[in-house]
């Protein structure tokens, strides 16, 4: 077993390669969303909440058709910038499509879907440690 350290050749340490791959992979996802015209773009950082990404990024597209354009624009531009193949789930409908990019998960919804499942509001709120007990 090789044990990498600081002062390896070409190599930063992992912690600081981390963040900046998220921040960049983040900036991927919103401007392939505002470029798709996706509405209502939110994007709510995980840390502390979860272990499942550093950010969640919620939007609504105007029909369903708009729903999958944009997904398949933002699953484009993911690959095209070195991401890989995020994951896919609810192409064939297109009312709620979650793509999955490793530190970054995406929902895009419909708006009266996104408006049902109010998805914002459950990963926004405070954990019950933040919460002062009277």
């Amino acid at each position: 077993m090789t044990i990498e350290t600081e002062g390896s050749p070409g190599r930063a340490p992992l912690a600081a390669a981390e963040k900046p791959n998220s921040a960049e992979a983040l900036a991927t996802v919103l401007e392939s969303l505002e470029s798709s015209k996706a509405e209502d773009i939110v994007t709510i950082d995980l840390s502390g909440k979860t272990t499942i990404g550093d950010f969640m990024v919620v939007a609504s597209g105007r029909s369903n058709r708009h729903v999958g354009a944009v997904a398949d624009h933002l699953l484009s531009a993911l690959k095209e910038a070195g991401y890989g193949n995020a994951r896919v789930e609810g192409l064939p409908h297109c009312d709620w499509v979650l793509v999955d990019a490793g530190d970054i998960i995406v929902h895009l919804f419909r708006p009266e879907v996104r408006s049902f499942y109010n998805i914002e509001k459950m990963w926004s709120a405070d954990r019950p440690s933040d919460v002062g007990h009277a």
